[in-house]
């Protein structure tokens, strides 16, 4: 089993890099360069924390059938090709994407209408698997939300789930920048008081994932709506939050996440 501390066993953050075991490769990431996955059986490893920050939307909960209707909703109402909304809309602040779909109309005006649609519509939504149990052995005041949702939608979804409060959270309202910016990581490390390399991100999205990368922290991604390849950001990859312990190490300060990755980064 290996380890990874995140500053408090007094040395810093080392990453773990897991290597390519085939000479192929090995030979086309010296070739290229490239970012490179392995998805060759991993050994558990521990990764060493104080503070961990949980994207909402595919990591605690599914809301998948509520964003599809109800951003097909409003692009039909306004021309666009559902198909492509639904493409762009995970992992970022409603008011960017709508912008991004129609920069001829008043964006705040149009995400108060899809802020409404999906407040309006909770039917499936639904805490994913090995959250709760997660959520329930950590200690108190050590995790937050940063979700992309606004303020309003996040407090509908986590009571809709059932997900126990966890006192402030970052949301949509509380950044003038979403993810891939790392302004909600962090202000989601400043929300528990403590440096970004001291805090792991949790996320499914890809440009969640360069949030977090770039805001310092470590992240582990699950594949709940993005594939392994455009989750090359992450640290590590799982497949969902079942197979990651918690335990508490001697002094009450660190929380140490025991995991087996399906795969791993490469990039420093």
């Amino acid at each position: 089993m290996r380890k990874m501390p995140l500053g408090c066993a007094g040395s810093g953050v080392h990453l773990l890099w897991f290597l390519c075991r085939r000479r192929l490769g090995a030979d086309l990431a010296s070739r290229y360069n490239r970012p490179m996955a392995s998805s060759n059986p991993s050994p558990p490893v521990v990764v060493r924390c104080k503070g961990i920050l949980f994207d909402m939307d595919g990591v605690l909960i599914s809301s998948l059938g509520s964003v599809e209707r109800s951003w097909t909703r409003w692009a039909e109402m306004r021309g666009i090709d559902p198909a492509y909304a639904l493409s762009i809309v995970h992992g970022r602040r409603s008011i960017e994407t709508v912008a991004r779909l129609r920069p001829d109309l008043d964006a705040e005006a149009e995400n108060r209408i899809i802020e409404k649609l999906e407040i309006d519509d909770t039917e499936g939504v639904k805490v994913l698997p090995g959250v709760l149990d997660l959520l329930a052995a950590l200690p108190a005041g050590s995790w937050t939300v940063v979700t992309s949702a606004t303020g309003a939608l996040a407090r509908v979804r986590l009571a809709a789930a059932r997900i126990p409060a966890s006192g402030p959270i970052v949301t949509a309202d509380d950044v003038v920048k979403g993810k891939p910016d790392p302004a909600p990581y962090l202000a989601g490390a400043a929300l528990l008081g403590l440096p970004p390399a001291e805090c792991v991100v949790i996320e499914d999205a890809s440009s969640g994932a360069k949030a977090g990368r770039t805001a310092g922290c470590t992240v582990i991604a699950t594949t709940f709506s993005h594939s392994i390849e455009s989750l090359d950001a992450a640290n590590y990859i799982v497949p969902d939050l079942k197979g990651v312990t918690v335990t508490a190490p001697p002094g009450g300060e660190c929380i140490d996440l025991t995991f087996t990755p399906i795969a791993a980064s490469v990039k420093a």
